[in-house]
């Protein structure tokens, strides 16, 4: 079992900037690949960013250049740099840890990131 805690999230103006954090449970980053996605209100949730268990990075289009996955192994905390925010980037961001093709898929409880001025 892993526990994922965010943290971060708030009311920032366009053009501003916030780092999200999501603090697990325990040593996980060698075996599991950790995502970071995001749902605003009537619309789906969609990836946003991801981190895999060998390091690599990978983005959504719609925040290529502005936002920034990286992960402290010592801490057992993933982040996400999120720059330039935008207010289509107005929803709840969550945390998630997975083992590709495995069933083991855990979640955190959100975070609100508003986007407004």
């Amino acid at each position: 079992q892993v526990q994922l805690v965010e943290a971060g999230g708030g009311l920032v103006q366009p053009g501003g900037s916030l780092r999200l954090s999501c603090a697990a449970s325990r040593s996980i980053f060698n075996i599991y690949d950790m995502d970071w996605y995001r749902q605003a209100p009537g619309r789906q949730r969609e990836l946003v960013a991801r981190i895999t268990s060998d390091g690599n990075t990978d983005y959504a289009d719609a925040v290529k250049g502005r936002f920034t996955i990286s992960r402290d192994s010592a801490k057992n905390t993933v982040y996400l740099q999120m720059n330039n925010l935008k207010p289509e980037d107005t929803a709840v961001y969550y945390c998630n840890a997975h083992i590709p093709i495995s069933s083991l898929d855990y979640w955190g409880q959100g975070t609100q990131v508003t986007v407004s001025s």
